[in-house]
């Protein structure tokens, strides 16, 4: 297992196939306010790359080109905000998409633990540290600790699909997770045009 760390960009000629694992790691919470500063990918194949941005930074004509290809499907966790950082720092709206978080919550309705951790713990018997996730991801340098941390949320998103893929097929609710997904992106949009905390869909 490596894990490659670039700046700016993902090196030209990179390919990391038709199903890509992504996670971002920001200042804080806030698309708006706190910036994108890593971006973290892999193929599922036990390598990360990871992708330094700067601040103020606002192309990553590699990145982006990932982003958009309808023939990618990006896995993530939490997307929502992944989405919504990645569109407000270089203006490009991901997809096709795949959130375990949804799927999470779709189908292990016996439980409201829906983070990462747990649900690698669960359903894969993986155990990953969690203690670098408030840390400062806009240092110039990364810690082997921070560059570790991030490539674990990227390293076994395929591994946990197909395990969550299997319960949502034998409860009959893969129509409506991937409906769910089909709208992500544009729920994330909907995010960063001013509408967070809002429930558009309510009567009142």
């Amino acid at each position: 297992m490596t894990n490659k760390v670039y700046q700016n960009d993902l090196p030209d000629g990179l390919d990391l196939g038709s199903e890509v694992a992504i996670d971002c790691e920001t200042m804080g919470l806030h698309p708006h306010r706190d910036r994108l500063c890593l971006v973290q990918l892999s193929s599922g194949d036990g390598h990360a790359h990871l992708v330094q941005i700067a601040r103020g930074q606002t192309e990553a004509p590699n990145l982006c080109r990932l982003l958009a290809d309808p023939n990618v499907l990006k896995l993530f966790h939490y997307g929502r905000f992944d989405i919504a950082a990645m569109l407000n720092a270089f203006g490009v709206l991901t997809a096709p998409v795949y959130c375990t978080k949804i799927a999470s919550r779709l189908i292990r309705t016996y439980t409201d633990r829906h983070g990462l951790a747990k649900l690698l713990q669960e359903l894969l018997s993986v155990d990953i540290s969690k203690q670098q996730q408030s840390s400062d991801w806009g240092a110039e340098k990364l810690t082997k600790a921070q560059i570790d941390y991030a490539a674990s949320d990227v390293l076994y998103l395929h591994r946990l699909r197909d395990a969550l893929n299997i319960m949502l097929v034998r409860e009959g609710r893969m129509e409506t997770a991937q409906a769910c997904y089909d709208f992500l992106p544009m729920r994330a949009k909907i995010d960063l045009d001013g509408w967070p905390d809002t429930d558009i869909f309510a009567h009142s």
